[in-house]
Order: structure tokens, then C-alpha cells, then sequence
């Protein structure tokens, strides 16, 4: 018996850790119902990179953006380069597969913060704020990472459920070029999951990161024939990890997927 203890103790130990999940939240595109709710929903956390589905309807409606391809934007020295992708030239397209902070920052700085805000606020996206961390004049660059701008899975739900039925109160064309960028992320039982991963860490009392803590996103769509389903996955990590905690939470999503209703293979 005690080798056996010693050997589930042992097992436990080596185990990695798996993240905790914050919400998942699954609304009907159709109607507007929520259909399927578990855990805090409601509580609002910086939207890290899923911030780029708003920016591309910004973009598109503000003219910055001209197409999937265009405008193609030089990388410069002292641009944020996380990896070999995010130091090329980027187009649109590349700019939401690769998610290139750089391209963001981009076009925040040709909007400028009171066109952001007035954007955000009437999509109803969150808090609205776009003042950067406390002091340092950096809201164009880094408002959604980690700093003044929060939003709840439920009004990401709501601005994608928005996006999805062309209401939010900007042209159906940008709308429509903005939903063309985001990428499928999966196959759930013949459900094609679209989606826009997005990975952060908050901040302690110290303004340092707390590694161990990060925040990862996954917020999108589902389909399968004329239905369509909103899905938004939110996760906080239990230690530090390696790789894009915002891919653990799609592939988590897509795992409950399977199980939740409508999703459930027949």
C-alpha cells in the first residue's frame, strides 16, 4: 500500500500543471441567447491580443486598412520582435495570423486615443480606456496588454455577437473584411471554430509581471450550415509556462466544445 501512495504522490507531482479556467460562454448568434455559461463571466481582464478583432473593424472603417493584403508596414528597428515572424514586413492577414504587436501599435497611433475611444465605446467594448499605464504616455502602444483597457467574456460575447449580425455602428463592409482576417482555429464534430487567440500577464503591486499568472484568451465563432454560435474561452495559469498560453486556451475550448450542446457529435 505504501508503494502504491508513494507512487500516486509521485505521479501527482510530476504531472504538469493545467490552467484554471475562468469562463467558458457559448451565445446563440441567431437569437442573442447565451446558451451555455460556466464560471466568472463577468469580471473584466485586459484583452491581450483578441483586441485585434476590433482593431481590424477600426482599421477597415477608418480607411487604414485597404485589404487583406494592404497596407504592408516595415518592420523597424525597435519594434516589439517576439520570434523570426513579428521582425518581417506585414501585411493584414500576417498581422492576425502572427499576431504582431508592432502592426497594432500602427494603427492605434494613426487613429490616435480619442478616435480609439470614441470606436471602443460605441461598440461597447469593455471599459474603453486607451490611457496606457498610470503616468507613461504608452495607452497607443500597450492600453490592451496588460494595462488600462479590460474587458468581460460576456462583452466579448456581446461585441462578437454584434460583429456577426453587421450591428455594430460602423459600414457592414469593414465589419465584413474585419470577420474575413480572423483565422480558423479548429474542427469541432463539423462545427469550423473561428477565432483570435490572446495571451497576457498581470501586473503586481511593483508593475512587474506575474509570470506564473497569465492570462490566455480565445474568442470567436462557430458554424456549422446557417448556424452560428459565439464561443469565448478564458483561462489563468496556475505557473509559468513555454509557448502561447492563448493556443492552450483555444485547444482547451475546443476540447469542452465537444461536450457542450449544440456542439455534441449526434
Amino acid at each position: 500500500m505504501r508503494i502504491i501512495l508513494s507512487l500516486i504522490v509521485a505521479l501527482a507531482l510530476w504531472a504538469p500543471a493545467q490552467a484554471k479556467e475562468v469562463c467558458t460562454l457559448v451565445s446563440d448568434v441567431q437569437t442573442g441567447a447565451i446558451v451555455f455559461e460556466r464560471g466568472d463571466c463577468t469580471t473584466p481582464v485586459t484583452p491581450a491580443s483578441t483586441f485585434k478583432v476590433p482593431l481590424a473593424v477600426m482599421g477597415f472603417d477608418a480607411g487604414f486598412i485597404k485589404s487583406p493584403k494592404e497596407p504592408v508596414l516595415e518592420f523597424f528597428k525597435g519594434d516589439p520582435d517576439w520570434g523570426a515572424n513579428w521582425q518581417e514586413n506585414t501585411n493584414p492577414t500576417q498581422w492576425m495570423i502572427n499576431s504582431t504587436l508592432w502592426y497594432s501599435q500602427r494603427i492605434a497611433r494613426f487613429l490616435g486615443p480619442e478616435v480609439l475611444t470614441r470606436y471602443a465605446r460605441s461598440f461597447g467594448y469593455g471599459n474603453a480606456d486607451f490611457s496606457g499605464d498610470e503616468g507613461e504616455n504608452n495607452g497607443l502602444d500597450r492600453a490592451w496588454v496588460s494595462s488600462s483597457l479590460l474587458i468581460s467574456p460576456r462583452d466579448q460575447a456581446r461585441f462578437l455577437l454584434d460583429l456577426l449580425k453587421n450591428q455594430l455602428p460602423v459600414s457592414a463592409q469593414a465589419q465584413a473584411n474585419a470577420r474575413a482576417l480572423v483565422q480558423r482555429g479548429g474542427t469541432v464534430n463539423g462545427w469550423a471554430v473561428y477565432g483570435k487567440t490572446g495571451s497576457a500577464y498581470p501586473r503586481r503591486a511593483d508593475q512587474s509581471f506575474d509570470y506564473a499568472k497569465g492570462w490566455g484568451w480565445y474568442v470567436g465563432w462557430a458554424q456549422k450550415g446557417q448556424e452560428t454560435y459565439v464561443v469565448v474561452r478564458l483561462n489563468q495559469e496556475t505557473q509559468r509556462r513555454s509557448g502561447s498560453i492563448g493556443v492552450i486556451a483555444r485547444d482547451a475550448l475546443l476540447a469542452d466544445l465537444r461536450l457542450i450542446s449544440p456542439f455534441e457529435a449526434p
